[in-house]
């Protein structure tokens, strides 16, 4: 890895990791930190170019985000762990499990999705459009080609075909807010989808994890804990 992924640790037991949206770090999950270390060894990653993470050089990808996990566990000596994504932060997770299944031993996802055509389009209209004015401005202003990265991801990304969910056995809770900004028929697409799927809608918009933070990780804890789905 050409940098050092800035992390906070916490706790002690099966690794937890968490894995922030767009635009933000590790710090999103504070509430899941100080719950979920009581029982967990918990570790909330700040992604490549996020919070006190550098952002280095080479392409800016949900695919190299995913090869900045697998190399960040294999340096701590994980080889396996559970995987709690939020918004971008659930499609890294998801890339990740489809690509290196034996690392996952459960997964949440909250708030991810497949597509971008996955977004409500009262939402994804104006990211689009930032989208296309941070370009012309890129080449003059170092905030605008940064916000450019930052934007194109959910531009342009992801692209996980519904069937290929159908590889993943492990347990995974599907996680999302009622008022979500991803579309309540894709969220449940994605939970169908998947051979060993669990899904919740907790009350509130993208940002339960933080906005309503006692259900959304009892819903969490209820799904560590269960022995089966």
């Amino acid at each position: 890895m050409d940098i050092q992924l800035y992390y906070e640790e916490r706790g002690k037991g099966m690794p937890l990791i968490l894995l922030h949206g767009n635009g933000e770090d590790g710090t999103y999950f504070t509430s899941q930190l100080e719950e979920f270390s009581k029982d967990y060894r918990v570790i909330a990653l700040d992604t490549r170019g996020h919070g006190r993470s550098p952002r280095g050089t080479g392409p800016f990808s949900l695919e190299r985000f995913v090869e900045d996990l697998k190399e960040f566990l294999d340096e701590k000596g994980i080889c396996r762990a559970i995987l709690l994504g939020f918004s971008d932060g659930g499609n890294i997770a998801l890339l990740f499990a489809l690509k290196y299944p034996s690392y996952v031993e459960r997964l949440i996802l909250n708030g991810a999705n497949l597509s971008p055509d996955g977004v409500k389009r009262s939402v994804q209209r104006p990211i689009e459009l930032g989208y296309a004015i941070t370009g012309l401005f890129s080449a003059f202003s170092q905030r605008a080609a940064r916000n450019r990265e930052l934007l194109g991801l959910m531009v342009k990304e992801p692209h996980i075909p519904p069937e290929k969910l159908g590889n993943l056995h492990m347990p995974v809770l599907v996680i999302a807010g009622t008022e979500d900004m991803i579309r309540e028929d894709h969220t449940r697409q994605i939970a169908s989808a998947l051979p060993r799927g669990r899904l919740v809608l907790v009350a509130g918009d993208h940002f339960i994890a933080r906005k309503n933070c006692f259900e959304f990780n009892r819903a969490v804890r209820e799904f560590l804990e269960s022995q089966e789905i």
